[in-house]
């Protein structure tokens, strides 16, 4: 603020000195590199000092599986709880048996798809048991999912070191009864529960989270130079996986167990994202017996989509990290899909797009510390950058 001095003031006369406060400025702080680093390292501290039952919510249920239920009940069961994912227990030997998740469905309807009718199929589903599932993953060769756990009174930070290490999306938290010393499943801690205790505990540095996603390199992003040649033919969006409304849903299957992702963009002729295909919206219709509506088309099997699907979240590159984890507390999300925006448009772009997917392992990968402070990536081109995405971040 500019101070004037007044052409009527005398310098001869001494003023008595106000005796009135001064109001606090209300500038917001200077944003450096400095302050964003600040910020993750005050983050990461409260999270070596806090433990995983601090994340838990002041009431919730927990839903676990007994191995030998059939997938069919199973399903039933998350479904009606609105759940995507539960423990499974093996009553046999009293101890945990991993997770069932919604992929593992996804990799059975592969299965049944290429190995038997419609009839066979349906009729499987009905006895088919949980404890099987393993079995369906090593016939597809698709990677068994590692056998996690942790215990409640580890610290946050641990927990999603374990969380970023193994590419996983939940980690199940177990303890021991102090009678019987039986395993005792208490709770799962999932990505998205971690990322929100964040942004509802650490405000402050949420809010000095400045820097922008395009900066970060957070995300995986439309390569600049896609092959000519990729196992989905030529996709000039690679490395993601994309689709159109008129792709059977079966094919988006295929990409759900290939690459072990859990949602697929839906674009236009000219790359616009127009919707989002999930792995719950496949469960639907397994749900509805609908086995042979694989052979829909994306827009066809839409139609059949839960009317309470909370549409399609976006956002753009230069949208700061501080910016989404302040979305993330105000509402349960999943993944982003990162579009042209203003500042591609005006070098010759198309606003919406398709340009990125960032997924919360992403944004767990950045804020916990696979890049260390101080450690910024380098800005991107100006559509994309050339990292592969891991395991679980195409669409996950």
């Amino acid at each position: 603020m500019n101070a004037t001095l007044s052409p009527n003031s005398s310098r001869g006369v001494r003023r008595k000195g106000s005796t009135r406060r001064r109001a606090p400025s209300h500038l917001q702080p200077v944003q450096t590199q400095e302050t964003h680093d600040a910020a993750l390292h005050t983050i990461r501290a409260i999270l070596k000092g806090r433990t995983s039952y601090d994340a838990f919510p002041v009431s919730f249920r927990l839903i676990v599986l007994d191995t030998k239920l059939n997938v069919k009940k199973a399903l039933q069961c998350l479904l009606l709880n609105g759940v995507v994912s539960a423990p499974l227990w093996n009553s046999e030997k009293s101890k945990f048996a991993g997770m069932l998740t919604v992929l593992d469905i996804i990799h059975l309807i592969q299965y049944y798809y290429h190995t038997a009718n419609y009839d066979t199929a349906a009729a499987d589903v009905e006895t088919f048991r949980l404890e099987s599932l393993r079995e369906i993953e090593k016939s597809l060769g698709v990677a068994t999912p590692p056998m996690l756990r942790e215990h409640p009174n580890s610290t946050l930070y641990d927990a999603a070191k374990l969380l970023i290490q193994t590419h996983a999306r939940r980690l199940p938290l177990l303890d021991n009864d102090t009678e019987t010393g039986h395993e005792v499943i208490v709770s799962v801690l999932t990505q998205y529960r971690l990322l929100k205790f964040i942004s509802i505990n650490c405000t402050k540095e949420v809010q000095q989270l400045h820097l922008s996603l395009r900066k970060l390199k957070i995300g995986t992003y439309v390569s600049a130079t896609p092959p000519s040649e990729t196992p989905e033919g030529h996709n000039p969006y690679w490395p993601i996986a994309t689709a159109t409304i008129d792709t059977p849903v079966f094919d988006v299957v295929h990409m759900f167990s290939e690459r072990a992702i859990s949602a697929v963009p839906i674009i236009d002729d000219e790359g616009v994202v127009v919707n989002l295909y999930e792995t719950v919206d496949v469960i639907t219709l397994v749900r509805l017996g609908a086995y042979q509506s694989l052979d829909l088309t994306i827009s066809e099997a839409l139609t059949q989509r839960s009317p309470d699907f909370p549409g399609v979240v976006i956002c753009t590159a230069s949208d700061s990290l501080g910016t989404l984890l302040q979305l993330i507390k105000k509402r349960r999300v999943h993944r982003l899909v990162v579009v042209e925006g203003e500042e591609e448009e005006k070098k010759g772009g198309k606003k919406g797009r398709l340009l990125g997917i960032i997924t919360l392992s992403d944004v767990l990968r950045y804020v916990i510390g696979e890049i260390g402070i101080g450690e910024t990536a380098e800005p991107v081109q100006e559509t994309v950058t050339e990292k592969p995405p891991p395991p679980d971040a195409a669409a996950s």
